[in-house]
C-alpha cells in the first residue's frame, strides 16, 4: 500500500515506524480551591518557566530552529495572553484550565486568519502542552527514544521537538498534518531530514511497521518487498555518494552553465549553503526581521542583517526579496485588518505600497549594505500582478541607487504579461509555490487540496514557459526560486522552459547539480516539450521520467552549447 503526502527533500529512508505519544489530556473544568490571585501566581510562574526553557533551547539550536523557538518563547510571554488568563481566572477556574482556554482562543484566531498564520497554530499547541505539563510536574510530550533508528510519525511536530531531533536515530519524519511551509517542513529542510508532510493516511501506521519513506516521489510504501528495500538502500547510497562528490558550478552535460543558488531565511544559514555549493543566493527572505516586531525595524537594524548576508557571498549574486507580508502574515505596523480571503488580499507589494515608508526604508538599508560590501545585490518585489506595479518598484529601487531590480512571478497575470513586464524589470524570478496555488486555485496550506499543489502541472509549466520565452526574447535572466527547483528532474524541465538559474533549499543542491550534469540543453528542451504536451501533472512526470531514462540508457554525443536566453518558443 502507498500513502501520499508532500515530500520534503529528495531523499529516501527505510525503517520501522515509531509514533509520537498522544498529547496530555485537556485540563478538567472544575472550580479552584485557591483564590484568583493565587492561581494567577501559578499561571505566571508556569508561563515564565516555559518561556525561559524555550529561550535556552533557542540559543542552543541556533539558525532557523533557534528563530522558531525564540518565537515560541515570545508566545509564552505574550502580555495579551497573560491578560486573557487573568480574565478567565476571575471566573474561579484553575490556572491549568485558564491557560488551556487562553491558548485555544489564540489558536482559533490564527486558524481563522489562514495562510502563514494558520501554520503557526500548531506552535501554540506545543507551548500550551508544555505549560500544562509544568503544572502537572510531568515531562512535556516529546520524541520517543526506542533505542534503535526509526521513522517518526506524528500529527505534526512541534518546533522544539524538530530542533532537538537526534539525527543519528531519526531516519525520517511523517506528519499527518502540516504543509510545505509549516515549521516542520522548514526545519526538516534545514536539517536535510527526509520527510513527508500532510500524509493524512499516516494515522493508519502502527509502531513497528516497516516502511519506505520516499520524499522524492511524495509517498510512503508500507510492507515493502525485499527487492523494494534493496532498491531503496541503493538509492540512499547513490545519494550519499553524490553529496560527497566535489562541488562544482551547476551546468548541463554540454557545458551550458546553470547557476545553482540557495533559498535562505536569514544570514545564519549562509555558511552551510556555501559549503554545499551554493553559487549565491536566489531568494533571501527578509520576513524574519519583521514578523516578531511590534514596530518596523529601523534602517540601521536592517542594514546590519543585510550586510551579514552580502559579506557571506563576496563577488556572488544575492537576490533579496522585499518584505512579503500582509493579511496572511499580519503585521501591526503594516496591515493587520481581517480579510475573508487573505491569499487574495492586501499582501506583498500591495501592502508595501499602502505603507510606502516601510518599503523605502528597506530599499535604503539594502542600498547602504550594498555600498559597504562587494556582493552582487539584486532586489525583487513579491506578488507583482501588473506592468504598472513593475514600473513602480523598479523606479523606486533605482531611485535608491540599486542597480538590478526585478519582480517575482507568482501570479498568472504576471506570467501572461511577462513580455511586457520584462521590458521594465531587469530580471524575473518564478515562485512556483504561489504560482501553482493561484493557477490551480488550491490553497497551499490546505491539506484537502494538497494533490493540486503540484508544479508538474502542465498549466503551471506553460506559464513558466511564457516567462522563459519573454526572457529569451528580451535578453533578461529568468530564475526559479520555488521548491520546484529542488526536484532534480523537474529542474531539467525548468531549464528547458527557459530558466537560466535555479534556487532551492541548500540540502537539494547536490542532487540537482548531479542530475543537470546528465542532460544536454537539447535533451532538456525535449523533456520540456513532453511535459507541456501532457494532460496532467502525473502524466507529465511519467512521460519525462521515461524519456529521461531512455536518454541515460542510450547516451549520445553532447549537443552544442546553447547560449543563455536563446531558447526558442515551445508551443
Amino acid at each position: 500500500m502507498e500513502l501520499q503526502g508532500i515530500g520534503i527533500g529528495r531523499g529516501i529512508a527505510v525503517g520501522r515506524i515509531v509514533r509520537m505519544p498522544d498529547p496530555l489530556p485537556e485540563p478538567a473544568v472544575s472550580p479552584s480551591s485557591l483564590t484568583p490571585a493565587q492561581e494567577g501566581a501559578r499561571a505566571t510562574g508556569a508561563l515564565s518557566a516555559v518561556a525561559a526553557d524555550l529561550l535556552v533551547r533557542a540559543e542552543q539550536a541556533g539558525g532557523v530552529a533557534g528563530e522558531v523557538l525564540e518565537a515560541q518563547s515570545m508566545m509564552a510571554a505574550d502580555p495579551s495572553l497573560v491578560d486573557d488568563v487573568t480574565v478567565r481566572l476571575a471566573t474561579g477556574v484553575t490556572a491549568e484550565r485558564a491557560v488551556f482556554e487562553a491558548f485555544a482562543a489564540f489558536r482559533d484566531m490564527l486558524t481563522q486568519l489562514g495562510g502563514y498564520m494558520a501554520e503557526r497554530a500548531g506552535d501554540l499547541d506545543d507551548v500550551s502542552q508544555r505549560v500544562v505539563a509544568r503544572f502537572s510536574g510531568v515531562a512535556a510530550p516529546g520524541v520517543p527514544d526506542p533505542g534503535y533508528p526509526f521513522i517518526l510519525v506524528a500529527r505534526d511536530l512541534a518546533p522544539a521537538d524538530t530542533a532537538s531531533l537526534n539525527l543519528g536515530q531519526v531516519l525520517g519524519l511523517i506528519t499527518i498534518d502540516g504543509g510545505p511551509t509549516s515549521h516542520t517542513a522548514i526545519l526538516a529542510r534545514e536539517k536535510s531530514l527526509v520527510a513527508l508532510v500532510g500524509a493524512a493516511g499516516a494515522q493508519s501506521l502502527a509502531d513497528g511497521d516497516e516502511v519506505i519513506l520516499d520524499a522524492a516521489n511524495n509517498l510512503v510504501m508500507t510492507s515493502p518487498s525485499a527487492k523494494q528495500v534493496a532498491e531503496a538502500h541503493a538509492r540512499e547510497a547513490a545519494r550519499a555518494a553524490r553529496a560527497l562528490a566535489p562541488v562544482s558550478p551547476g551546468a548541463l552535460a554540454d557545458g551550458t552553465p546553470i547557476p545553482l543558488l540557495a533559498n535562505l531565511g536569514s544570514a545564519d544559514g549562509s555558511a552551510a549553503a556555501a559549503a554545499l555549493g551554493a553559487e549565491g543566493v536566489g531568494l533571501f527572505r527578509t520576513e524574519f526581521l519583521f514578523l516578531d516586531s511590534v514596530t518596523a525595524p529601523t534602517v540601521a537594524k536592517q542594514r546590519v542583517e543585510y550586510e551579514r548576508m552580502l559579506r557571506a557571498f563576496p563577488g556572488k549574486k544575492v537576490v533579496v526579496r522585499a518584505l512579503d507580508a500582509g493579511a496572511d502574515k499580519p503585521l501591526a505596523f503594516l496591515n493587520d485588518a481581517h480579510e475573508e480571503n487573505p491569499a487574495l488580499g492586501l499582501r506583498g507589494l500591495r501592502a508595501l505600497r499602502a505603507s510606502e515608508q516601510i518599503l523605502r526604508d528597506q530599499l535604503d538599508a539594502l542600498a547602504q549594505a550594498d555600498a559597504a560590501t562587494d556582493a552582487e545585490l539584486w532586489v525583487m518585489a513579491p506578488m507583482v500582478a501588473t506592468v504598472e506595479e513593475t514600473r513602480y518598484f523598479v523606479a523606486l529601487a533605482h531611485e535608491f541607487g540599486l542597480k538590478t531590480a526585478g519582480v517575482m512571478v507568482e501570479i498568472p497575470s504576471a506570467a501572461l504579461l511577462a513580455d511586457r513586464i520584462l521590458r521594465h524589470a531587469d530580471f524575473a524570478s518564478i515562485g512556483t509555490n504561489d504560482l501553482t496555488q493561484y493557477t490551480l486555485a488550491a490553497d497551499r496550506m490546505l491539506g484537502s487540496v494538497a494533490a493540486f499543489q503540484n508544479p508538474w502541472s502542465p498549466a503551471v509549466l506553460r506559464l513558466v514557459a511564457e516567462v522563459g520565452a519573454a526572457g529569451a526574447a528580451l535578453g533578461k535572466p529568468v530564475g526559479v526560486c520555488g521548491e520546484a527547483a529542488a526536484d532534480p528532474l523537474l529542474a531539467v524541465v525548468l531549464v528547458g522552459l527557459g530558466a537560466t538559474s535555479l534556487s532551492m533549499s541548500a540540502s537539494a543542491l547536490a542532487d540537482v547539480r548531479a542530475t543537470l550534469g546528465d542532460f544536454t540543453m537539447q535533451q532538456a528542451l525535449h523533456l520540456a516539450e513532453l511535459a507541456l504536451a501532457a494532460d496532467d501533472a502525473a502524466s507529465a512526470r511519467e512521460l519525462v521520467t521515461a524519456q529521461a531514462t531512455e536518454f541515460l540508457d542510450s547516451p549520445s554525443e553532447p549537443a552544442r552549447v546553447v547560449p543563455s536566453n536563446t531558447h526558442p518558443e515551445r508551443y
